[in-house]
């Protein structure tokens, strides 16, 4: 397994990090214990989750897919060999403490919680989920100033992790669903006022997202910001098993209308240009997908989420896939032509 840096941290993290949003919706806690069991057995030690997972999000399952992973902490008695990921969720939420925020009470009461369900004492690398102001993401393009914005300010939040890293309860922090703008604050804020300097962007990054590459890219070569790429395979659909309006059972576009911002045109059509590309060249959709977003230099670990061990298997094959010239010039091709059609 390949290792890669966590910024400047002096942590390093597997290539291919574990996604967890599925446990305690989709999958039960046996079948959480056995992906985390094999995904260590691969050499993955990066573990991602969040506290308002599981996915699709609701008061009932809030916190479950932390408490899966600690009762497997617990089970196997195996912190030290493990690096856990998670997240404060920022505004939305209504019932996380009356109305999610960033604020510096919020922050710190939802570490605490975080650390409750997940049965540890610290937590590696500690990420605000989404900002708390009006910008882009989650698939909103064209910035729209917003008169007298309720927003909590960066410093706040960055000064309540900082207190969170003096405790010991976190050792790394890290943003996701981010802007430039706002990893340029962090970056100025860290420095200005002796906070901790974030470590990571947790975005989204696949063959038909690439706007990582746009802005954010430079920051993770020049400042060691580097991405943890989310949702790798566009919510499964560069698999190919969507095309033509297929729904298989149990899959996740089948079963949560919620999960459509990859599933309309023309991104169908572009996936099947992709998905062409991997079974001319005799390559599996998923893995060459996968392999992809594993050779960005930007890339810090690519995380990955399964529903079975067969798939699980699958992503962890990735590893051995290897891209030639002639299949990453086809990619350009078509990226070229048809650029982010799911942003």
């Amino acid at each position: 397994m390949q290792r890669r840096a966590l910024g400047r941290t002096g942590i390093d993290v597997s290539l291919l990090c574990l996604g967890t949003m599925t446990f305690g919706e989709q999958n039960s806690e046996a079948d959480a214990h056995q992906q985390l069991d094999r995904a260590l057995d691969a050499g993955i030690d990066f573990i991602d989750t969040a506290e308002m997972y599981p996915v699709p999000p609701n008061g009932e399952t809030q916190g479950r897919t932390e408490q899966y992973i600690g009762s497997w902490l617990a089970a196997r008695g195996n912190r030290d060999q493990v690096k856990i990921a998670t997240k404060v969720t920022g505004p939305g939420m209504d019932y996380l403490r009356g109305g999610s925020r960033l604020t510096r009470e919020q922050i710190i009461a939802a570490c605490d919680d975080n650390l409750r369900r997940l049965g540890t004492d610290y937590i590696d690398l500690y990420q605000l989920h989404w900002p708390d102001r009006k910008t882009n993401f989650f698939g909103k393009l064209g910035y729209q100033p917003v008169e007298d914005e309720d927003m909590t300010p960066l410093e706040e939040s960055l000064s309540a992790l900082g207190e969170l890293v003096t405790a010991g309860k976190i050792r790394a922090v890290g943003l996701s669903n981010e802007t430039p703008w706002g990893v340029m604050q962090c970056l100025n804020l860290a420095e200005r006022l002796n906070l901790p300097r974030v470590a990571s962007v947790q975005n989204p990054y696949n063959l038909v997202n690439r706007s990582f590459e746009v802005g954010l890219a430079e920051f993770a070569h020049r400042e060691d910001v580097g991405l943890l790429a989310y949702s790798p395979l566009a919510f499964g659909t560069l698999s190919g098993k969507y095309l033509d309006g297929a729904r298989p059972e149990g899959a996740r576009l089948t079963l949560f209308e919620r999960f459509q911002r990859y599933n309309a045109e023309p991104a169908q059509h572009v996936i099947a240009c992709y998905v062409d590309i991997a079974r001319r060249h005799g390559l599996n959709p998923a893995q060459m997908a996968l392999a992809f977003v594993n050779t960005r230099p930007f890339l810090t670990s690519n995380i990955i989420g399964a529903t079975t061990m067969l798939q699980l298997e699958s992503n962890i094959k990735s590893l051995e896939v290897e891209l030639s010239d002639e299949v990453l010039a086809e990619i350009e091709m078509i990226h070229n032509t048809a650029p982010n059609p799911c942003p």
